[in-house]
């Protein structure tokens, strides 16, 4: 068997989780079902596992440095990272991924496509499922493109269906019958009531050269944007950074849309896994621990008479009283009360957000940087105050500003701070006023992490107000 690379989607966005998941911070990074996160557990899964390479890692540009965190913290090496600089769905990413695969690997090499924010309970039992599907999507057998179908354990409209066709001779997979979108209730049930009806898990085992040959014939654009992203992507050591213009001109559009549902070499192998999307507040709760009464709990949560009900409290207090098939959700600056029933539904609570261009809608106060983080504390007319936190040996770009003054207040740990041509050490308690316009860099020096105040003043505090002259993380 040739072997098998795993392609991590880590793109996503999962709306459907707010308040805890925006686009600044999705689901996949998110620690939703264990200590670490979906994205970090679905590499694990597979890293240094018998015939499976090192992980290829899609994702955003500006989760980039989260990702690569994430991975180095795992004692995970990446085969690569390959940086999406705008969203375009799966097609897109699968297509760069296949070719820089088969650059890497030779092109005879075996991808397994799968997302970063799904929940599988039984790594082993993936592992098992991926080297079968392998071995039928493999040349001998004509190659194929083979979805993972997870068999229906109720009649869920949130979920697409695959619906299974002829068994292919001397193999585990089936033809592609048809593909069923998200049905309604009756159909559902009608489909469970049968043995022909899979779940589509979202999960792809093809040879890349099968990929390659199938996207060039029903998604040349889709093919042609991402080899030229390619041929034109940044490399550095640590990422693969797709040109732009190129990745962006490509259609945005599904796996499943691009090619399964057109091409003759589509099957299907049904996996006995104990999965799930976790693509709503319900699916969470279907996962989670509970307790007697049926109730998932995490955070400072105090019950009294409630049943079969998901409380989360990231920042305070939560207290509910007499309340049965509600989700309760709170974060440090929104709340989520919502009928279970509805979890499905909390996208259109984001897309009103954004219609209104309310910061909650994507972002939350704590903004993830290469060098650490910042929480903001308080947004007035005309001032905003952050907490800075740097990492050890970390750094800001050396940059300017044209809108804002900026004063800095050393809270915790030793800081270098360059104003122009002026560099100090500060420790606590001591402070630094940067003028507007004057170039500045903050600096971590010590071996703790430096823990700033920072108070900005001036008539627009927006994070795009920076021009960055030097950066130790590239950015630009």
């Amino acid at each position: 068997m040739s072997m098998i690379v795993p392609v991590i989607l880590a793109g996503g966005g999962g709306t459907r989780l707010w308040p805890l998941s925006r686009d600044d911070h999705p689901k996949q990074f998110l620690p939703l079902l264990s200590k670490r996160s979906l994205f970090i557990d679905t590499i694990l899964r597979l890293w240094k596992a018998e015939g499976f390479a090192a992980p290829l890692v899609t994702c955003g540009a500006h989760h980039r440095f989260a990702v690569a965190a994430e991975i180095e913290e795992a004692g995970v090496t990446p085969a690569a990272i390959l940086t999406e600089p705008a969203a375009r769905n799966t097609a897109p990413a699968a297509a760069a991924a296949a070719i820089l695969a088969s650059e890497l690997f030779g092109p005879d090499v075996v991808l397994a496509i799968l997302p970063a924010d799904h929940f599988i309970g039984d790594g082993e039992a993936l592992r098992s499922a991926l080297r079968t599907a392998a071995d039928g999507a493999g040349a001998k057998n004509g190659g194929h493109i083979v979805a993972l179908g997870i068999k229906p354990q109720s009649p869920d409209t949130g979920y697409g269906y695959i619906e299974i066709g002829d068994h292919i001779t001397g193999t585990k997979i089936h033809r592609i019958a048809r593909f069923v979108e998200k049905p309604d209730a009756q159909t559902a049930r009608r489909f469970l009531a049968t043995d022909r009806f899979l779940w589509n898990a979202g999960m792809f085992v093809v040879p890349a050269g099968v990929l390659a040959e199938e996207m060039q014939r029903h998604c040349p654009e889709v093919w042609g944007a991402a080899r030229t992203a390619l041929e034109k992507a940044q490399r550095d050591p640590d990422f693969v950074r797709l040109d732009d213009t190129a990745f962006s001109a490509s259609p945005a559009i599904s796996l499943d849309y691009a090619v399964m549902e057109k091409t003759k070499r589509g099957a299907v192998m049904p996996a006995g896994l104990d999965w799930s999307d976790v693509g709503n507040w319900r699916a969470l709760w279907e996962k989670r621990e509970k307790d007697v009464a049926g109730n998932a709990v995490s955070g400072d949560v105090i019950l009294a008479d409630c049943r079969d009900s998901l409380v989360q409290s990231d920042s305070g207090l939560v207290a509910a009283l007499g309340l049965e098939n509600i989700l309760i959700v709170q974060t440090d600056d929104a709340t989520l009360v919502a009928p279970m029933a509805r979890a499905q539904d909390v996208r259109t609570i984001v897309e009103g957000l954004k219609r209104l261009k309310r910061r909650e809608g994507v972002a939350r106060r704590r903004g993830n940087r290469p060098w650490g983080y910042f929480v903001s504390l308080y947004v007035g007319s005309g001032h905003q105050v952050k907490r800075l936190v740097l990492k050890p040996g970390a750094a800001i770009s050396l940059q300017y500003h044209h809108h804002r003054s900026e004063h800095w207040t050393v809270v915790k740990g030793t800081a270098r701070v360059t104003t122009d041509d002026e560099v100090r050490m500060l420790g606590p308690n001591e402070t630094a006023y940067i003028p507007k316009g004057a170039r500045h860099r903050l600096e971590n020096t010590g071996d703790d992490e430096l823990h700033v105040i920072e108070v900005q003043l001036g008539d627009y505090l927006g994070e795009d107000d920076i021009v960055r002259l030097e950066d130790k993380y590239k950015r630009v």
